[in-house]
């Protein structure tokens, strides 16, 4: 096709919403090739940028994931090698408190960062769901080819992160969150053990108060990152939604 010909764009059909139909405006036609393959060019470099953004914070979180674990191991070993050194008495339970205090916050900063993370990288995948989709825009002949999704809504995100197979409870049981919230719950389950058993505590008492605040930190994120899910997609306007009954796998 000769560069300033025109390009007669489909005009979607008035009927029953099929497995491609979609809340975006329909495209104008009249288009050249030249126009439409410098949207593409755009397009393209928009989608590139945010694969680098994903890319740059998932690294980023991973490191401070594996600066804290460390920290946990190290200040644990440390409280064994300082109870050896002072027989578990004296100045032992103060220098525990301590190191536990300082891995409580530590904790606390890490678990923060990495659900922010998680919700920067659903931010991104909605992005590119919506570049996507602007793609089928371009060439509708592609959307078959696409396994992710080109919808920018909830059910097209989920669809972009696990396309073969519906997203379950595994998927937040196995992941980096759900990690965090366990060794976070456990820190601050030793810590408020050992300051009880400081403050003259019975040993019961500091394992039953110890494992009250471990499970109380634990629902406390988890609520925390629930509200701020709903909250974000009660927020989020997408411009192509997901039509009913759209189950395609892979074929």
């Amino acid at each position: 096709m000769n560069e300033g010909a025109s390009v007669e764009q489909p005009v979607p059909a008035e009927g029953p919403a099929g497995p491609h139909d979609d809340v975006a405006p329909p495209r104008t036609s009249g288009e050249s090739d030249a126009v439409l393959g410098r949207r593409a060019q755009l397009l393209a470099t928009e989608h590139w940028g945010l694969l680098a953004a994903r890319s740059t914070a998932q690294s980023e979180v991973l490191s401070r994931i594996t600066i804290f674990l460390t920290l946990v191991s190290a200040g644990l070993v440390t409280i064994g090698l300082l109870g050896q050194a002072s027989d578990f008495g004296g100045w032992f339970g103060g220098a525990s408190l301590a190191i536990l205090a300082f891995l409580a916050v530590i904790g606390f900063m890490t678990q923060v960062r990495v659900m922010n993370v998680s919700e920067e990288d659903m931010m991104y995948v909605v992005a590119m769901n919506r570049i996507r989709g602007a793609y089928v825009d371009l060439d509708p002949e592609v959307a078959d080819v696409f396994l992710a999704s080109p919808h920018d809504d909830e059910p097209g995100m989920k669809r972009t992160y696990s396309f073969l197979r519906p997203r379950r409870l595994s998927i937040l049981l196995g992941s980096s969150v759900m990690l965090l919230i366990v060794v976070n719950a456990c820190v601050v389950g030793m810590l408020v053990g050992s300051a009880v058993i400081a403050g003259g505590g019975a040993f019961a008492g500091a394992i039953a108060l110890g494992i009250v605040a471990g499970l109380a930190l634990a629902a406390g994120f988890m609520t925390f990152g629930g509200v701020g899910y709903r909250w974000a997609w009660s927020h989020h306007a997408p411009r192509r939604s997901t039509p009913e009954g759209d189950g395609r796998s892979l074929r």
